[in-house]
């Protein structure tokens, strides 16, 4: 009887465990047959500061594999020269029974069981970014935010002595170039992208690895120090086309938020300029909601936002427009923290 027929879901195929890695209030446990995938991991989540949302803190499993023979699937291809599409593989992992081909990518997840099961395949090994942004990253962030309630917003958070403040804005509103201000000014640096917020509390937390600039950026980047240690990053390009520095927040001597950030702030950035007025407008109630739920329709339709709703009561909102400089920017959101 061969292996595939006594063990055709590959229930006890050899795998190897990395972690815990502490993200996002939890503890992730990932498993894999394939060391690179696990160095992957370790490149993306070792070193990061240890955030604290519940006690104790949940254990998620993430088992990350390549389907077999996928490394050689090419290779492989080429010698049977044959137009039959790849085999199709039995799977397991995480609770769950499936199977992809060769050809194909995917990932299972079972809030239920605190687990994931990602498929690699053989296309995707070539291209770390989006393994890990599009596959691994989506696993970790979709177990944190179903098994702990949070809520998910795309945006970016910096703050203070333990306060926080929201960044949020449209494509093209420079988010990233007041985030990367905010970095080199000293503010302890949360997220870039993805903020997770327990509804309750309105503590908020992230995955502070990297930074992604554009290349124009760096014109106000003065530290020769920085300047350096920024050009000198890997360049990924996104799907859109869009090429950018990918900056490892982790090894340049910056400050990481040691622990959830209570949100003081919600701030909207906006292309448009000043003009000699304060940088900052408040906004009413009903326009912050209006704005988030426009912004955050993925939030919005989760279990936890009513609360996340109610909670804004507390929290103060603006628009940021733009001055002549960021730092025009990182002083008048470092008057709100202060």
């Amino acid at each position: 009887m061969s292996d595939q027929d006594s063990d055709p879901f590959g229930e006890r195929a050899a795998t190897r465990v990395r972690g815990p890695y502490h993200l996002l209030g939890a503890r992730y446990l990932f498993e894999s047959n394939d060391d690179e995938l696990l160095e992957l991991v370790s490149h993306a989540y070792a070193g990061l500061p240890r955030h604290r949302l519940s006690a104790p803190a949940p254990e998620m499993r993430i088992r990350l594999l390549v389907t077999p023979g996928a490394r050689n699937a090419k290779l492989s291809a080429r010698a049977r020269r044959t137009s039959e599409p790849p085999p199709f593989q039995m799977l397991s992992g995480a609770g769950l029974l499936g199977g992809a081909t060769e050809s194909s990518n995917a990932v299972f997840i079972s809030p239920r069981d605190r687990a994931a099961l990602v498929i690699v395949s053989p296309q995707m090994l070539r291209f770390a970014y989006h393994k890990r942004y599009e596959l691994i990253e989506f696993a970790v962030f979709t177990l944190a935010v179903r098994v702990q309630q949070l809520a998910s917003l795309h945006g970016a958070c910096v703050g203070m002595d333990g306060r926080g403040v929201l960044l949020m804005g449209n494509s093209g509103a420079g988010k990233s170039t007041v985030a990367l201000q905010c970095l080199l000014e000293g503010f302890d640096f949360l997220s870039e992208d993805s903020v997770f917020v327990a509804p309750e509390s309105m503590r908020a937390t992230g995955v502070a690895n990297f930074l992604h600039v554009r290349a124009d950026s760096l014109r106000w980047v003065q530290a020769a120090r920085d300047l350096a240690y920024i050009r000198n990053s890997p360049t990924i390009r996104r799907r859109s086309g869009v090429a950018k520095l990918e900056v490892d927040l982790r090894h340049g001597g910056y400050k990481l938020a040691g622990s959830p950030l209570k949100i003081e702030a919600v701030v909207f950035l906006s292309a448009r300029k000043a003009g000699g007025q304060p940088l900052l407008e408040p906004l009413g109630r009903s326009e912050l909601l209006q704005r988030l739920i426009a912004a955050q329709g993925y939030a919005a339709n989760l279990p936890g936002w009513s609360t996340f709703k109610r909670q804004l009561r507390s929290v103060r909102s603006f628009e940021l427009r733009r001055g002549s400089h960021p730092r025009e920017a990182t002083a008048a959101l470092r008057q709100l923290l202060e």
